[in-house]
């Protein structure tokens, strides 16, 4: 996404240079943020592809090895390519859980066990669930929330899998909602047909060749033939590694998103003053402040951070979390509005008159409007509470 976002802006600023993506996968560029919504058939595949203006996507193509030094890439088909300014854009690679049996004997995840990163797991995730006949989703943030979801859709398997939600963390989307926001998301669920154990972690997985079963710490056993892993994302930095560039959590850049003398790194797998981002929005800010530079249409800018803010929309069930939605700390007040009958709930978190953080859940139209402000960092309104207060609210 980050490099397809790069290549559309660095064309649409002037830029004269030749650009060539260079990708792993099958694919043209695409919008990972809606692989859910091809699991449930709301989208095909095809609407997933991403503009890239007039670069060259060479589709199909790993870059295997970076040669700083002397500006060259070599290609797993033994072939090179020599560039002028390289710009990483590896994004992230799934983590796995430390779990028994999840390996079969060749070493790759056992038969009925799926990650769920790219178009091809999906295309493998779908196929998978119509023969499938119980699921487990290991991981209950944004991407696992999305997955179970989209398992229980009807005509995605016999009529709707059953599904299971297994999180380590006390609650749902602990990086994101508060414990109140999360009973209300683990309700709507519930009502979609996904059940939850929060606060599990799963020890083993049961069943001598296709998965039979996930068996939790406590020694609980879960009936599955269908396990997803959604556990997060690592920063995906072998490749810079391997070629000497500055890694910590991602490949380490300035604030002009250099790492190392014509090589740049943007996305999810670029590290800046610290801060791994692993989000769309922040892949699409740095994009548009390296396309500045490098087509000379700003060579000036510099990105200073972006403002984290998370989005899932799974169904009806909707949550936008920015900034700091714990609300502790010195300075802060915090409003808070819930209606556990229409499963919303709105929070802010103010400094003052700016909004420096929120949790909106269940109601789409107030988080696009109070993300804005926040991405903006507006002033609000002398009464800030009319900003949350909808018709059937309640406190």
């Amino acid at each position: 996404m980050a490099a397809a976002r790069f290549a559309e802006r660095f064309h649409a600023l002037g830029g004269r240079g030749e650009v060539t993506l260079y990708g792993a996968e099958p694919a043209a560029p695409y919008n990972r943020v809606l692989l859910a919504d091809v699991l449930t058939g709301r989208y095909g595949a095809e609407a997933l592809t991403l503009p890239y203006g007039t670069a060259v996507a060479r589709t199909g193509r790993e870059v295997t090895a970076v040669d700083p030094g002397a500006r060259v890439l070599r290609l797993a088909d033994g072939t090179s390519a020599a560039y002028d300014a390289l710009v990483l854009a590896t994004g992230a690679e799934p983590v796995l859980p430390p779990v028994r049996g999840l390996y079969g004997p060749d070493g790759s995840l056992r038969e009925g066990v799926h990650v769920f990163r790219t178009l091809g797991d999906c295309r493998r995730l779908a196929a998978a669930a119509v023969a499938a006949e119980r699921a487990v989703v290991i991981g209950g943030g944004v991407l696992g929330v999305s997955a179970a979801r989209a398992l229980t859709v009807p005509g995605r398997g016999p009529g709707g899998l059953p599904v299971e939600i297994v999180h380590q963390a006390p609650h749902l989307a602990e990086r994101h909602l508060d414990a109140q926001a999360a009973a209300l998301l683990r309700h709507g669920l519930a009502a979609l047909g996904v059940a939850v154990s929060a606060g599990s972690r799963a020890r083993a997985l049961r069943g001598t060749g296709r998965v039979t079963g996930v068996e939790l710490a406590s020694g609980r056993v879960l009936d599955a033939d269908l396990v997803v892993l959604a556990c997060g994302v690592r920063p995906r930095t072998g490749l810079a590694r391997a070629a000497g560039l500055p890694v910590r959590t991602g490949i380490v850049v300035d604030d002009t998103l250099t790492c190392a003398p014509g090589v740049y790194a943007v996305g999810d797998c670029a590290e800046h003053r610290g801060t791994a981002y692993g989000t769309a929005l922040a892949a699409w800010d740095q994009a548009d402040v390296l396309a500045a530079r490098l087509s000379g249409a700003a060579p000036g800018a510099v990105y200073t951070g972006s403002r984290p803010l998370a989005r899932l929309t799974a169904g009806p069930l909707e949550y936008a979390a920015f900034g700091e939605t714990g609300g502790e700390g010195p300075g802060l007040d915090v409003l808070r509005l819930a209606d556990a009958t229409r499963g919303a709930y709105r929070k802010l978190v103010l400094r003052g008159d700016r909004l420096v953080g929120g949790i909106l859940l269940g109601d789409p139209a107030a988080a696009c409007a109070l993300s804005r402000a926040y991405e903006r960092d507006d002033p609000l309104p002398v009464d800030p509470l009319s900003l949350l207060i909808t018709r059937g609210a309640s406190r």
